[in-house]
């Protein structure tokens, strides 16, 4: 199942209006709680109960720290060099809505931050609530767990984002791409542009973990990410088939929208089930998102992947030259976002 991240919106706090500080402040409160529970990686490791399975994890997480500073060009900085025992299964829980008919995200927005098609909350509680004020004004909603966020950097002061529970134990690979897509939040950056930050850090993630697995993975485990890689690729294609046929729908001029929709939603379901049977020998990990599967679920996907494809391209045209692709998106997000976008679309 894809792990979808978030970036917290505590810079937007002291500029907030009477509107969005009770919002803000939970933000804020959360992210100082969560903070005060980490520990430097080196302390940790000194401790005599912990676990050897999470001993290894915590070295390893610092071999990968290092390769993203030495290898990727990323921020030499505090952040994942200190882990936090959360106790919970997420780190913050986010909300998302689209209209019935659009897979246009709802956002919000904030000073410093800008607009973010997402709410996130410390207390899943509070995002589900949330989700239903949503509902009532008529807007499909998606309600999801996320395991990691970054600050932007801005986080440095308090210890920078820590390693938590929930990600430390992923896979190699997986891991590897959470810190560094996480730590690419922290390079370039566009307020207004949800699509272009999720994307430019989807693709070093992509990027920078076929590189850690090429030269530091066992064959073993090469193999069984490579594996995972194969489905997961399976799964954007299908979806993004359908993705498709939903925007082309809303942007018809037909009266029968609803009735067509349902229709794509119900061969959706059926071609899950076919390729969960034939090619992925009944492997039910994507059963929840097509059970749950609505235009908020599609727009959210959408956020993270239309642009990745451009950003490859970018890599590849730049001579895999990290130092000249991170230069390149920072330059890239300091542009109004229809020049920006046009110029993400000439790479390819």
């Amino acid at each position: 199942m894809r792990r979808w991240r978030s970036l917290l919106l505590l810079l937007a706090l002291p500029l907030a209006g009477c509107g969005q500080l009770g919002y803000l402040s939970q933000s804020l409160g959360g992210h100082l709680r969560l903070v005060g529970a980490a520990k430097p990686v080196d302390e940790v490791l000194q401790q005599q109960d912990l676990t050897p399975v999470l001993r290894e994890r915590l070295l390893l997480s610092q071999r990968i720290r290092d390769f993203a500073v030495s290898e990727l060009k990323l921020p030499d900085n505090n952040s994942y060099r200190r882990y936090a025992d959360l106790h919970r299964k997420a780190a913050v829980w986010n909300v998302v809505g689209t209209p019935e008919l659009s897979l246009e995200l709802k956002t919000w927005c904030f000073p410093i931050m800008g607009c973010v098609g997402y709410r996130g909350y410390f207390a899943e509680a509070d995002a589900k609530a949330l989700a239903v004020e949503l509902k009532a004004e008529g807007l499909e909603t998606m309600v999801y767990g996320v395991p990691a966020y970054s600050t932007l950097g801005w986080g440095r002061v308090l210890g920078g984002d820590p390693l938590l529970n929930t990600f430390i134990g992923y896979p190699e690979g997986e891991l590897a791409r959470m810190v560094f897509h996480e730590l690419s939040h922290q390079v370039a950056y566009a307020s207004d542009d949800t699509g272009f930050n999720e994307a430019y850090a989807t693709a070093v993630e992509r990027l920078g973990g076929a590189q850690w697995l090429r030269q530091h993975a066992s064959p073993e485990e090469q193999a069984r990410d490579a594996l995972g890689q194969v489905q997961r690729a399976q799964f954007r294609k299908l979806v993004g088939g359908y993705r498709d046929q939903l925007q082309s729908l809303y942007g018809d001029a037909g009266t029968d929208k609803r009735e067509r929709k349902a229709a794509i939603y119900a061969a959706l379901r059926a071609d899950y089930q076919l390729m969960k049977r034939e090619q992925w020998g009944g492997d039910a990990r994507y059963d929840r998102w097509f059970a749950e599967a609505n235009n908020a679920s599609f727009a959210i996907m959408s956020a993270y992947d239309e642009l990745v494809p451009a950003f490859e391209a970018l890599f590849h045209r730049l001579g895999d030259d990290w130092p000249r692709f991170h230069a390149e998106a920072q330059r890239l997000a300091a542009l109004p976002k229809a020049e920006r976008r046009a110029a993400l679309a000439a790479s390819q």
